[in-house]
């Protein structure tokens, strides 16, 4: 049983309760292992594995005793209620222990889940699944989650009341991040959010966001690319006494002017180049590049991103000049080129 997309989302979000099996398979392990926490979540409740509702097998212990499948579809708990058996890592070795489980599959048997890496289209694993006219083979792509399964994740969550803008970053987010990262982010902005009833920002995204650069450091390189020399000293001395490396500062500061001239060179504006840009800019530090790009043409942000490389290239080489002072140089060029 092979359903297109639309269909496999359903059965994962709502699995019918005599589905006597399901094959989840794709080369991403955390995927994979998102989707049949969920699916198993479904199926037995949240207390189903305190309860020992869910029996869990390796492909290896198949391999030893072909017969504990079977015995763990159909063994009996203490408590009432849904079971499932777990078969995780399985391969094409476990295609006749899965089929003969199958076969012998009666109501009432606890729901088997079979999970694997990638499975080519001669895997018979895949093929048993496929033609079985009731077990479901499912396929797992390393595609972005949809607008659907975001608002999923969100409303588990607890989070409502999103606005348009902070929606617009959590989508940018939800593509940039794996999806255990994802989810983590999104539990970490539920607790930021705890307690508080206002409509969730681009503020509130930002601030539990795991992509954006260290604060101070994103404070030096608005100050460069906004060309306030002046403060230039104060902020730059603070940093190096937290002892930010001049290497470290200079792939960020190669970053940050890589993402300027990709959004100013974005044929559809600055606001839409930063819209695509990943890692995403969002919040505040969005509204600050916004400004910082009037500053510059092109053709100076290229100059700009010269000058940074070639002072990539001086730190890492066997240079006796001073790092710090060779970066504090080359940044001051660069405030000053935006000035001009």
């Amino acid at each position: 049983m092979k359903p297109n997309p639309a269909a496999a989302a359903r059965l994962l979000a709502r699995p019918p309760a005599d589905l006597p099996a399901l094959l989840l398979y794709g080369a991403d392990p955390m995927r994979v292992a998102l989707k049949r926490q969920d699916l198993i979540l479904q199926v037995i409740g949240a207390e189903g594995e305190n309860e020992m509702r869910l029996a869990r097998l390796d492909a290896s212990d198949l391999r030893k005793d072909p017969a504990v499948l079977s015995d763990a579809l159909r063994a009996q708990g203490f408590f009432p209620g849904a079971r499932a058996v777990l078969v995780e890592s399985a391969t094409d070795s476990a295609t006749a222990t899965v089929q003969a489980a199958l076969a012998d599959w009666r109501a009432g048997d606890a729901m088997l889940v079979v999970t694997a890496g990638m499975l080519g289209k001669n895997s018979s694993l895949r093929k048993l699944f496929e033609v079985h006219p009731t077990a479901p083979c499912i396929a797992i792509y390393d595609n972005p989650p949809s607008s659907d399964e975001v608002a999923q994740t969100l409303t588990k969550a607890g989070l409502r009341g999103i606005g348009r803008e902070a929606m617009i970053d959590l989508m940018a987010l939800a593509d940039a991040l794996d999806p255990g990262d994802f989810r983590q982010t999104v539990e970490r902005i539920s607790l930021y959010k705890h307690g508080d009833t206002t409509p969730l920002s681009v503020n509130d995204v930002a601030a539990c966001s795991p992509v954006t650069i260290e604060a101070e450091v994103d404070d030096l390189l608005n100050i460069v690319a906004l060309g306030q020399e002046a403060a230039f000293g104060p902020m730059m001395a603070r940093i190096s006494g937290q002892g930010v490396l001049p290497v470290t500062l200079a792939i960020a500061a190669e970053r940050h002017f890589r993402a300027l001239l990709a959004a100013k060179s974005n044929p559809g504006g600055t606001a839409a180049g930063l819209s695509q840009a990943r890692p995403p800019v969002m919040g505040p530090r969005r509204d600050r590049m916004l400004k910082q790009a009037q500053c510059w043409s092109v053709p100076k942000l290229e100059e700009a991103l010269r000058h940074l490389f070639e002072t990539d290239l001086a730190l890492r080489s066997s240079t006796r000049a001073p790092a710090s002072a060779m970066l504090e140089r080359t940044l001051l060029r660069i405030a000053h080129l935006a000035q001009g």
